[in-house]
């Protein structure tokens, strides 16, 4: 037999094997995603043991939260564009390695500003991981009908990541030090590796010209701004002060920049003309729109349990996984509804779902309401997780082959930049509509009544220090007007809810599982040049 005839049987024997064992790469794939998504919960529980053991300033502690988020949301778009000019399994598993490294030196961080560091590095992991799973998944299952079943399988792994991860932190902290909820990952990243260099399949995007390195760091350095200020807004910071404002016009000025950079290029970073397509457009649009009226009602909620109902911690958690079962479930059966409804009734119905369920919680008073809890959460769940599943498939589908890392960076760029501009958005009117019910507490004093404006909790320390009758009306003017701010904030999400459902009309109707023209050889690549490599392991 002939080197060539020889050479062209191992090539087809490998792309067959390739095919045939998607699904295990679709594992290991999520299994780097279940990492990305319990780390960005899992920390949540520890900190008060990090607090007591660090004694970090007040400064640093925020900074120990927010790193990981800030740098990942800014660093998407580099390194998803990165891995379309690279490789993203190149990119992926220096990812891994990264997140290995950065989890061991968190773990034995021996004061605030190493923690810091290190969950910065994490961020920066993360951003590698995140982006390189969805353009893997795209070019592995070519076939429209498949990769919804396997985007609905990511975004369910993606919920259960979230829920996990306090509990598992949870879990280690009752057993050992607060530095064990970091040293997880590196046995995970252990196995990882090696298994994702033996079955994860290479692959680049065929892109002419080199990678824009200035256009990759304005954008990091501008997403970095806007997220930051957009942050600080959620936090209760006022937008007129220099640490908030000064951050939210540099990032804006170098978004605007970099926009105007790549409308210049021959060979973009990212191409803007992705925006014009209205599938494209419109399902950015609607990630943003959900997670603008979704994550800041999550936190408010959570704050309800707690604070009017008088959950403990664990019993507001179990409270809210039903929330999470619901979208394991979309996501499940997501591919399912996908073909049924097509891309446009199914992202209308997940808006209206979630908008209906909003409606409902309205109902809730200042008494407990189980019946109405589980049916509202369990809705909103579902809903939720039914409109992101129909726009990330629409717009992972839209994207051609050799752009889809910069396409998944987009996508997961508008979840976190949606996320945190309803935190600030939702917060602000939960703030205007519950600080004018304290302004006039008979028997309170101005200044008692002014400090408990800031926010229930502080309503609640306030009340105890006065005591007697006026503590008791503080504190029952407080939940009243927590419970009125409440339904003000259900009331502006469900009209975002609804604005975001007549945007999905311009979503496609029908879900077109035709191949696009380079499907084909961008999934099991033809015998030229770096093919092969693109193909072996």
């Amino acid at each position: 037999m002939s080197g060539t005839t020889t050479a062209a049987f191992g090539l087809r024997r490998r792309a067959t094997g390739f095919r045939a064992n998607r699904w295990i790469v679709l594992v290991v794939l999520c299994m780097s995603l279940l990492l990305v998504a319990v780390d960005a919960t899992v920390l949540h529980v520890a900190m008060p043991a990090v607090t007591e053991d660090l004694r970090p300033g007040a400064i640093e502690l925020l900074w120990i939260v927010d790193i990981y988020p800030l740098v990942c949301a800014s660093l998407l778009i580099l390194f998803g564009t990165l891995g379309d000019r690279v490789g993203r399994r190149r990119v992926l598993l220096l990812g891994y390695g990264l997140f290995g490294v950065a989890s061991a030196v968190a773990a034995l961080a021996h004061d605030a500003h190493l923690l810091i560091a290190a969950r910065a590095l994490l961020g920066v992991g993360g951003a590698m991981i995140m982006p390189a799973t969805l353009s893997i998944l795209r070019q592995v299952f070519p076939d429209r009908r498949e990769r919804a079943l396997a985007i609905g399988v990511w975004s369910a792994v993606a919920a259960v990541g979230a829920a996990v991860g306090p509990l598992v932190g949870g879990f280690l902290l009752e057993h050992f030090w607060w530095g064990s909820v970091f040293l997880i990952n590196i046995p995970l990243m252990v196995v990882s590796l090696p298994v994702g260099r033996l079955l994860l399949p290479e692959s680049k995007g065929d892109r002419d010209g080199p990678w824009d390195v200035v256009g990759a760091l304005m954008a990091a350095a501008g997403l970095f701004g806007l997220v930051l200020g957009v942050k600080r807004l959620g936090g209760g910071e006022r937008l007129l002060t220099p640490y908030t404002l000064l951050p939210l016009l540099l990032g804006a000025a170098l978004v605007i920049g970099f926009v105007r950079r790549q409308r210049r290029r021959e060979h973009p970073l990212v191409d803007l003309r992705l925006f014009a397509r209205p599938a494209f457009s419109t399902s950015v649009g609607c990630i943003v729109l959900a997670m603008l009226a979704l994550v800041g009602l999550e936190l408010i909620a959570a704050q309800y349990l707690q604070l009017v109902l008088h959950l403990s911690p664990l019993r507001t958690g179990l409270r809210l996984l039903p929330l999470t079962f619901a979208a394991m479930a979309a996501g499940l059966v997501g591919s399912n509804m996908l073909r049924r409804l097509g891309p446009r009734r199914m992202v209308v119905l997940g808006f209206c779902l979630t908008a209906a369920a909003v409606i409902a919680l309205t109902a809730m008073g200042g008494r407990d309401n189980p019946a109405l809890l589980l049916s509202g959460f369990v809705l909103l769940g579902f809903g939720l997780e039914t409109t992101l599943f129909g726009a990330y498939e629409s717009m992972l589908n839209e994207a051609p082959q050799a752009q889809s890392g910069g396409a998944a960076a987009i996508g997961e760029t508008s979840y976190q930049l949606g996320a945190g501009i309803g935190i600030a958005l939702l917060g602000s009117v939960m703030n205007a509509a519950y600080a004018p019910g304290l302004s006039s507490v008979p028997g309170v004093p101005a200044s008692a009544s002014e400090a408990a404006g800031h926010s229930l909790g502080e309503a609640y320390e306030v009340a105890g220090r006065l005591g007697g009758a006026r503590g008791a009306a503080l504190r029952d003017a407080a939940r009243d007007s927590f419970v009125h701010g409440l339904h003000m904030t259900l009331l502006v999400s469900a009209g975002l809810l609804l604005l975001g459902a007549v945007m999905a009309l311009r979503l496609p109707r029908l879900m077109n599982c035709e191949a696009p023209p380079a499907a084909g050889s961008a999934a099991v690549p033809a015998p030229r040049g770096a093919a092969d490599s693109r193909i072996s392991a």
